[in-house]
This record gives C-alpha cells, sequence and structure tokens, in this order.
C-alpha cells in the first residue's frame, strides 16, 4: 500500500542545520530528506520479535551516489530505491548502506523500501539506554535523543521532520498506541492490528509505539472526530490498565484545565488529540512523544511532585514536538519552557506564583557546581536538571523585564509562527526582540548571562 496523499498533505522539512549533529555524531544523513514513513510492523511479544516493512519517500538534498540510514540492532532483509535494488547494501555501526547504481542529482525523488527484522533492544548511549524497551507485560519506546533506530530505518535527527503511517500487528488483547489518529483497528485469530496516521511533520525521535493490556479512557474534550477542536481544546484520552483505571482518572483530572491555560499562554494546541499511557510498570521519568506522553504507574498522585510532571509533558506538545530544536545543544527550548510551563500551571491553578518557583529553583542552583552552559551544554550535560531549572529562569527573567502582556505575546507568537517547524535560539531571540520594541535591551543581553555564562546571575528582580 503506498502512502495516501492525506498522510503527507502536511509535511514539511524543517530548516536543516550541519547533519550530523555535534550531540549525536553518529546519527543522521545531510545527503537526504525524508517526507514520508509508512510503517508496516508485526511483533510477537513473548518472543520479542519484530519484523517490518518500511516505505520512505522523500528526495534528495545533494547530488549522491550512497544513502545512509540508521538502523540499530535490526537486519535489513531486502532492500530497493525507487524500485531498484542497490548495488551493494551492508550494514555496520548503526547505519544501513546503501550504494546506488547511479549517482542522483539534487531534488532527485526517493522510494526507499526496506524489510527487516530481529529482536529489538535499547541502544545504549550517553544517556543510559534508548529506544525499544520490554515491560512486564508489553513494550514501550522511548526514542530521545537517537532511539528511534531501534524500531525502524531513519535519517535520525531532530531537525528531520515527516508525516507518518503506522501500521502495528500483535497479540489478541494488548492495544498498540502510536502518534496520531488511530485510523484503523481490525482482528484476525490471535492477531490484532491497529493503524495510526500523524498528518503533522514530526521528528523521528517522538515517533513511538506503546504496548500493553490497555483500555481507554475518555478523558474529556469537544468532540472526537478529526478536526473537531476550535483551538481551545481537544479530545484527551488515557490508555490505562484496568487496574489502574480510577487511579488514573484522578491523576489526571485537572488535565483538562491545564489544556486549557496552556492553550491561553501558547496559543491553539498543535494536535488533534492528546494521549495519556500509562504503563504497568514504574518509570524513572515520564516520556514525551508528538500527541502523546507516556507515565508510570508510580507517576498517578494528585501531589505536586506527579502534577508538575503531568503538566510538563502535556507543555511539550507546543515546545519539542510542534517547535522541535533543529539542533540538540538548543534543547533548553524545550526543557526551559517545559519546566516554566509547571510554573505558570502551578500559579494559574492556585499553588505557588511563577516566581516563588523560579525564587526556589534559583536557590537550589545556587548550591550547585556553576559548570553549565545551558544554551549549549555538551551531549553529557543535555538533559541535566540545571538546563530545565535554567531555562526557566531565564524565561521569567525575560518576563519580568517585559512585562506580562508582552511576554507571552511573545509565547503565542512563537509557538503560532513556528507551529511544526524546527527553531534555534537565535530565532527564538530575534523574535524576543520585535516583540520587546525599542523600549527593552536586547533580549541576548538579558538572556545570555542566563543561556551562556558558567556563573548563576543573580535572582531576577534583586
Amino acid at each position: 500500500m503506498t502512502p495516501s496523499s492525506q498522510d503527507t498533505q502536511t509535511a514539511a522539512p524543517g530548516r536543516i542545520p550541519a547533519i550530523p549533529d555535534a550531540y549525536t555524531p553518529g546519527s543522521g544523513s545531510a545527503a537526504f530528506a525524508v517526507d514520508h514513513y509508512h510503517l508496516e510492523l508485526e511483533c510477537r511479544l513473548a518472543a520479542n520479535r519484530l519484523s517490518g516493512r518500511a516505505v520512505l519517500t522523500g528526495r534528495t538534498l545533494t547530488p549522491t551516489a550512497r544513502l545512509e540510514l540508521d538502523l540499530v540492532g535490526l537486519q535489513a532483509a531486502k532492500v530497493s530505491v525507487n524500485g531498484q535494488r542497490p548495488a551493494k547494501s551492508t550494514q555496520r555501526n548503526g547505519k544501513l548502506l546503501l550504494d546506488l547504481n547511479l549517482e542522483l542529482p539534487a531534488g532527485a525523488a526517493l522510494s526507499i523500501e526496506i524489510r527487516y527484522a530481529g529482536t529489538p533492544r535499547p541502544r545504549r548511549s550517553a544517556w543510559g539506554e534508548v529506544g525499544w524497551e520490554e515491560l512486564t507485560d508489553g513494550v514501550m519506546v522511548a526514542g530521545q535523543p537517537n532511539g528511534a533506530p531501534t524500531w525502524f530505518p531513519c535519517n535520525d535527527h531532530p531537525s528531520q521532520k515527516s508525516s507518518y503511517r503506522i501500521s502495528f500487528t500483535t497479540d489478541a488483547g494488548y492495544r498498540a498506541v502510536a502518534n496520531g489518529e488511530l485510523v484503523s483497528h481490525t482482528k484476525k485469530a490471535s492477531r490484532e492490528t491497529w493503524e495510526y496516521v500523524m498528518a503533522r511533520p514530526m521528528a523521528t525521535y517522538l515517533a513511538t509505539i506503546q504496548v500493553g493490556r490497555y483500555l481507554l479512557h475518555d478523558l474529556g474534550g469537544p468532540g472526537t472526530g478529526h478536526g473537531a477542536h476550535s483551538g481551545t481544546s481537544v479530545p484527551q484520552f488515557a490508555a490505562v490498565p484496568a487496574a489502574l483505571r480510577d487511579s488514573a482518572i484522578a491523576a489526571l483530572a485537572d488535565q483538562q484545565h491545564m489544556m486549557e491555560v496552556f492553550v491561553h499562554r501558547f496559543g491553539p494546541y498543535p494536535f488533534d488529540r492528546y494521549t495519556v499511557v500509562v504503563a504497568d510498570d514504574e518509570l524513572e521519568i515520564p516520556l514525551e512523544a508528538q500527541s502523546l506522553s507516556i507515565i508510570g504507574r508510580n507517576h498517578l498522585d494528585t501531589g505536586w511532585e506527579s502534577q508538575r510532571l503531568i503538566a510538563h509533558e502535556l507543555s511539550h506538545q507546543w515546545f519539542g514536538n510542534s517547535l522541535t530544536a533543529a539542533r540538540w545543544q538548543d534543547i533548553w527550548l524545550h526543557e526551559g519552557f517545559a519546566c516554566y510551563a509547571e510554573w505558570i500551571w502551578s500559579e494559574e491553578s492556585g499553588g505557588a506564583t511563577a516566581g516563588e518557583r523560579a525564587k526556589a529553583a534559583w536557590g537550589k542552583l545556587a548550591g550547585l557546581p556553576q559548570d553549565i552552559r545551558v544554551g549549549d551544554p555538551g551531549p553529557e550535560q543535555m538533559f541535566d536538571d540545571r538546563v530545565y531549572k535554567r531555562g526557566a529562569l531565564a524565561l521569567h527573567a525575560l518576563r519580568l523585564a517585559m512585562g506580562d502582556e508582552t511576554f507571552f505575546r511573545l509565547l503565542r507568537r512563537w509557538c503560532t509562527a513556528n507551529a511544526h517547524g524546527s527553531v534555534d535560539t537565535t530565532a527564538f531571540l530575534a523574535l524576543a526582540d520585535a516583540e520587546w520594541g525599542t523600549g527593552g535591551q536586547p533580549a541576548e543581553h538579558l538572556l545570555a548571562p542566563w543561556l551562556f555564562s558558567l556563573g548563576l546571575p543573580r535572582f531576577p528582580g534583586r
């Protein structure tokens, strides 16, 4: 089956910086871009055996006689490029290398079909194990930053955004949850097939599949059909084991309000629905994916620590999923903004104000080593909590300098002007200057000490 026009109509390439990324130097290729991934996958859970057919459609970006795709731990069995078998196909060091029969010019159409299989496992990385992971009773995929190749062949770079169609067949009695809209569900003997379409551009690391004995609970929102919302809210669901249903409903009771607050502050929710998958395992941290998030049973609590994480993951739908950093060094544009969203939710819901949360965070940071530049933390420290908290403090300092009206206008414009695209710090600074106007100092002068100096600046407003 070939991708339909519906699958690809909204896909568009983002701004493409130097590839490979300095933080993930073994991933990605600058020779081509993928506009659409069509994945037909089958998994036998007991054996953890995955087989798949992937069709990647796109175009070349430079003249090339070789295509390099990312594929880790799985074996490609049959490959074709534009209907022809390549002159040579090899796999090594997490790469599927395809030597073509003829050099293709820049701008040439590409259709790459790959049949592959194997026993998927997490990829060992500087950030622990990432990618495909077996749960006690099911499967979880946590792709950030370079785990996508553990379950499908791809051009794995954060600026490479594509549309997706994902068909996943697995054991009867299990629900497979993937990004986007469920367009088909069929049963045949002891197998069930779940098919999803994500029409909005999505980075490879945000693609996911979650498999478990999940029941889908409606958390509310207007309507259930495609495009049924007006931008103020969307249908929301929880995929949750039956035994955790009541706990999940209680823990997620405020999520509708969270959505309304974030829509007011950031602009329209960027996708058609939002699903929280509750794994029947304890997870160290929640996980983000486009149009959904994954939390563990240990996060089902109404206290602040769990609620801030629920708010954090929801806000990533704007900061990280719709607006995706074109390079990993700018990850503060994801995590600093999501951390500040926690503080916004706190004050909007009657808890501590953003200023109070900021002051507490500053106090903790003051007692930690001052050896990180959060605007370019380096790969080893890209997920350091100081990136999150100091990035949020940078935004709080900007809010105090700008005033609420200008600051939140900036956030709404940032999210709407760059929806479904790739962003970087330079673009944010330029937009901040444009919104601030001549009445304020350049945003770079204010933010640079928070983002690019080692020493922690004084608390904003002192």
